[in-house]
Parts: C-alpha cells; sequence; structure tokens
C-alpha cells in the first residue's frame, strides 16, 4: 500500500468530477551540500497518492548529468528516464516541454493526463535573460469534450508577472475561442496576492474552497512547505465550477518539495 493514501487525502469522487493537482516538485532534490537527498521516488508516490485526472508539474527535470552521477550509486538511483515519465502513474498521458537549459541539464513544465491528450505546445514567455519561463499547453480529452490545460511557472519579481500573466491572457484570447472548459495551473510566485483581477480578463477564475472553510483554507497555503504562509502555487479555471481545494500536510509532505501540492476539484458549469 502507498503510505502516503493514508494521510489527510479525501477520495477521489469520480463521476463527471475532475481533479486537478498542481505541484512544483523543485526537481526530484532537497538540501545543499552532503545533506543533499533525492526525493523524486517519493514523489512518485505522492503524486499516485494524489489521485488526480489532471497533474500540473513545475521544475520537472528531463536531464540533469550532475545529480546523475551524484545519486548512481543510492539505493534509489537517479532515474533513467526524464521526470514527467517517471512519476506519471501507469496509464497516465505524459506532456512535458523544456523552460531553462543549464550547462548540466534541462528542466521545465509536465502536464500527467488520466485522460488522453492532444499535441502539446510550448510558449516561451521569458521576461528577461537571468529566468527562462514558458507555457505548457495540452488540450486534453475530458470525457466528452475538449478541455484546454495550461501549464505555467511564473518569475520571480512582481513585474516580470504582470508581463507574463498578459502575454497567458493575449493566448486564451487569440487561441481559445473554441468554448471548451480551461484549466492554468502552476506556481504563480505571486506572493503579494495581486494577479487575480488580471487573471480575470480573460475569464479566468482563482479556484477556492467553500468560504465556510474559512480564509486561510480557501486560499491554500503551499508555501514554504514546512510552515505554508502564502499561497503561490493556484488554479485557475473557465467554464467549470470549484467543488473545493485541499493542500496535503504532515511531515512527509514537507521533507518531499519546498512546495506543498495544491488539489481542486471540478464540475461543469451550469449552461
Amino acid at each position: 500500500m502507498n503510505p502516503l493514501q493514508s494521510s489527510n487525502l479525501p477520495p477521489a469522487t469520480g463521476g463527471d468530477r475532475l481533479r486537478v493537482a498542481t505541484y512544483n516538485i523543485h526537481k526530484g532534490v532537497r538540501g545543499v551540500g552532503p545533506g543533499k537527498r533525492l526525493e523524486i521516488h517519493n514523489l512518485g508516490l505522492a503524486v499516485e497518492a494524489l489521485d488526480a485526472d489532471l497533474v500540473c508539474l513545475q521544475e520537472v527535470r528531463h536531464v540533469d548529468r550532475r545529480n546523475a552521477r551524484r545519486f548512481d550509486r543510492s539505493s534509489f538511483g537517479w532515474p533513467a528516464q526524464g521526470q514527467a515519465e517517471f512519476l506519471a502513474p501507469e496509464g497516465y498521458d505524459v506532456a512535458y516541454r523544456t523552460n531553462c537549459t543549464t550547462r548540466d541539464g534541462e528542466h521545465g513544465n509536465a502536464l500527467l493526463s488520466r485522460w488522453p491528450i492532444g499535441d502539446p505546445r510550448q510558449h516561451d514567455v521569458s521576461d528577461h535573460r537571468f529566468e527562462q519561463r514558458g507555457l505548457l499547453h495540452v488540450p486534453v480529452q475530458w470525457q466528452d469534450r475538449l478541455l484546454h490545460a495550461v501549464v505555467v511557472h511564473f518569475g520571480l519579481s512582481h513585474a516580470s508577472r504582470v508581463r507574463q500573466v498578459q502575454k497567458l491572457v493575449d493566448f486564451i484570447k487569440a487561441d481559445f475561442d473554441d468554448g471548451a472548459p480551461l484549466i492554468v495551473a502552476g506556481d504563480f510566485n505571486d506572493w503579494g496576492e495581486r494577479l487575480d483581477a488580471q487573471m480575470a480578463s480573460a475569464g479566468l477564475k482563482r479556484a477556492l474552497a467553500p468560504a465556510r472553510a474559512g480564509v486561510l483554507a480557501r486560499r491554500g497555503l503551499t508555501f514554504p512547505s514546512l510552515a505554508p504562509m502564502f499561497a503561490l502555487d493556484r488554479v485557475y479555471t473557465r467554464g467549470l465550477r470549484c467543488c473545493g481545494t485541499f493542500v496535503p500536510r504532515g511531515g512527509t509532505w514537507a521533507r518531499m518539495s519546498d512546495h506543498l501540492p495544491l488539489v481542486a476539484e471540478f464540475e461543469r458549469a451550469a449552461a
């Protein structure tokens, strides 16, 4: 049995509901120097335990030559395949595109989908040469209709994020005129909670838990994982209704990444 499935995770509802998770996995490693440890195997258990229809991942390593050498002789070594493929539960489709290329490898965004996917597309939204950022767009065949999923990881400065959101909004207005439901999920790095209005200009509404859960629960605090104070990881939607959100907590979840995952459940919005 997956030990993480016994943590505070509600069971998937199935039926007409769609469960979406977003998770910054910190390239599958934690710590520095001699204390650096490999967490990608634990993250595989975590993704499985989330039991999500769509898993939107950021900071996913496709190639990492340095850490592959470092962990080559550990009991659970560096995976031979890219992290997106390694983390995908059995039967899931995988889409990955690179955001950043470095001397030792590359990393980017990924989507793991329980439902069939179409051709992924990458959109460069880098704001300056010191931060390579991108949008991963993946069409998903959810039940009997098309759904657009966009995985994002925005910049560290507010000015960059504003420009990157505008590129996202322009992309949505230009390309998504088919009336299909839309999910935008990822690490927004929006420490000051200032992007919701700009996202709303594209008809995107932030997924929040029911109001009775209180302000803190509604915002879905995910960072830092040891003592969450900020809601950096978010899901926005158009054409779907949010039924609830949750953030898994506990020591095991806190050690795997500097972020906790955010999970949201949706159903089709009334016509």
